[in-house]
């Protein structure tokens, strides 16, 4: 029989990916046939949208903790038209994004976006990893809508995740790096079934910002994968990888507040919310200049781990080692990713001196010259603590990864523009300018009224181009594109990270 379902338009005043949204359309809505079963989506203009596609069984009781299982196949035709459930409970997330939460217990689907679903069209295929560093974020974002890309000829595919403890948590006697394990079926559900919908299964081409960059990296470390996907495209990486001990020690702690075994059945018993608050503060590890001084130099706490199963080694060191190299790949960051979170303490840093500032934080000595004579163009305390939080969470990886690769198939580039709004070239700033959404939900909040829609044709023009021939519109590394008004590209556009290592 068929199937039909029903979800909110908006969450918090964010709509959602939503047939009742969408422009009427005089044309038959979009059917498909999956492995699973068929679907039923709808035309937003000329883009076939279907939302809420399970590719896992629910993660529920004991099986929150477990490895990710195919969902089992349905009867009849299952409605795609509303938002699927998602990962995240609560609010829109943490993240500058607008991401919604949608309340149910089906919470590992794809959203896939097509402008021709048919099986003989052989379109190259997006497939995006949302961020929110590995404890947030949801693909029902506007932001994350595959109009413009699917105008463009590429059929995109958004896929949700297992986030925080339930993700990336230690608990024994288990699968660990479930989230990981989730993008890997996703991944796998998009080989099986995305020829129904247009697209060539031979031409995937992984993309992801901040926790969703830090996914592309992960896989490339991860050789199994590969033949998965055939190019990637990383925005502001994290490159956090979780040793073994500090997860136990995570997860043993969190199940001794909870008064549970840190089992699957005993952490599968506990009320996901209560799950969920339970979790905040062992996640954010320290406060005050210690924790501050932790995060900037280790990172975040939770995330994918080496569990010596699926992932063996670091990430970044498996790239050393070659894993990944012959995947094309563009990597790069936005100038100022964190500076704006100081901007309440601007009046106060003014008069501290940014050697000093530095050196708190434990950027001192030769280093801290060698540091500040690499960025002449950060001027100000403000702005050099900035810079030196937004290298050492991001940019410095972007570096040690293009120097880990091939010339020949690695493309950097630096996100340049500054907002108006917040006069910075942030975190998140760059994601609507990839999709070409400017006019979505919650941009004019972060790139201000008149965002520049050139900047955003050639920024997604070049994606395009990488997704269509897996090469990039500019010369490899280390030179860099450097997208902007006007664009530039430089010889070198990551020297200034180099003294960090």
């Amino acid at each position: 029989m068929g199937m039909t379902r029903s979800a909110p338009r908006a969450v918090g005043g964010v709509p959602l990916i939503d047939a009742r949204n969408a422009p009427a359309s005089e044309r038959a809505a979009p059917l498909v046939s999956t492995r699973s079963g068929r679907v039923s989506g709808f035309w937003r203009g000329d883009c076939a949208t279907f939302t809420g596609i399970p590719y896992a069984a629910p993660p529920v009781g004991e099986l929150a903790f477990r490895a990710p299982r195919p969902h089992r196949a349905w009867d009849g035709v299952r409605d795609a038209t509303s938002q699927g459930a998602t990962p995240q409970r609560g609010g829109t997330g943490t993240t500058l994004i607008p991401e919604p939460s949608v309340p149910g217990s089906s919470i590992l689907n794809v959203n896939v976006f097509t402008p021709d679903p048919s099986p003989g069209a052989d379109l190259p295929v997006l497939v995006y990893v949302h961020g929110g560093a590995y404890a947030s974020g949801s693909i029902a974002s506007p932001w994350y809508h595959g109009a413009a890309f699917a105008r463009d000829g590429v059929v995109t595919v958004a896929l949700s995740y297992r986030i925080a403890f339930p993700g990336f948590g230690w608990v024994r006697g288990t699968e660990q790096n479930r989230g990981v394990r989730d993008w890997i079926l996703a991944l796998e559900w998009v080989q099986e079934n995305i020829r129904a919908f247009g697209g060539d299964p031979s031409r995937v081409t992984l993309a992801g910002q901040s926790a969703g960059g830090g996914a592309v990296l992960t896989l490339l470390g991860i050789p199994a994968t590969h033949h998965l996907f055939h190019a990637a495209w990383c925005m502001s990486p994290t490159l956090s990888l979780i040793g073994r001990h500090e997860a136990l020690a995570l997860g043993d702690a969190l199940a001794e507040t909870l008064g549970v075994p840190n089992t699957a059945t005993g952490l599968g018993s506990v009320d996901a919310g209560v799950l969920s608050r339970a979790q905040v503060p062992l996640v954010a590890g320290a406060g005050g200049l210690t924790g501050l001084r932790q995060t900037v130099a280790d990172g975040l706490h939770l995330g994918p781990t080496v569990d010596g199963d699926l992932i063996d080694r670091p990430t970044l060191a498996s790239i050393r080692g070659g894993s990944g190299r012959s995947v094309p790949l563009v990597i790069g960051s936005a100038d100022d990713e964190f500076t704006m979170v100081l901007d309440p303490y601007a009046r106060y840093l003014r008069f501290v001196p940014s050697a000093l500032a530095l050196a708190v934080l434990g950027l001192g000595g030769a280093r801290g010259r060698a540091y500040r004579s690499e960025n002449p163009e950060a001027h100000g305390t403000l702005e050099r603590l900035g810079r030196y939080a937004s290298d050492m969470g991001f940019r410095r990886h972007v570096r040690r990864v293009g120097d880990a690769r091939a010339p020949e198939n690695t493309w950097g580039y630096r996100f340049s523009w500054r907002s108006p709004a917040r006069g910075w070239a942030f975190h998140c700033l760059d994601v609507p300018f990839f999709f070409d959404v400017l006019g979505a939900h919650g941009v004019p909040a972060v790139a201000g009224g008149n965002p520049p829609q050139a900047l955003a044709d050639e920024i997604h023009g070049s994606a395009v181009r990488f997704i269509e021939s897996h090469s990039a519109p500019w010369a490899g590394w280390p030179e860099t594109r450097v997208f902007d008004e006007p664009s530039r590209t430089i010889s070198d556009g990551y020297a200034g990270v180099r003294p960090l290592g």
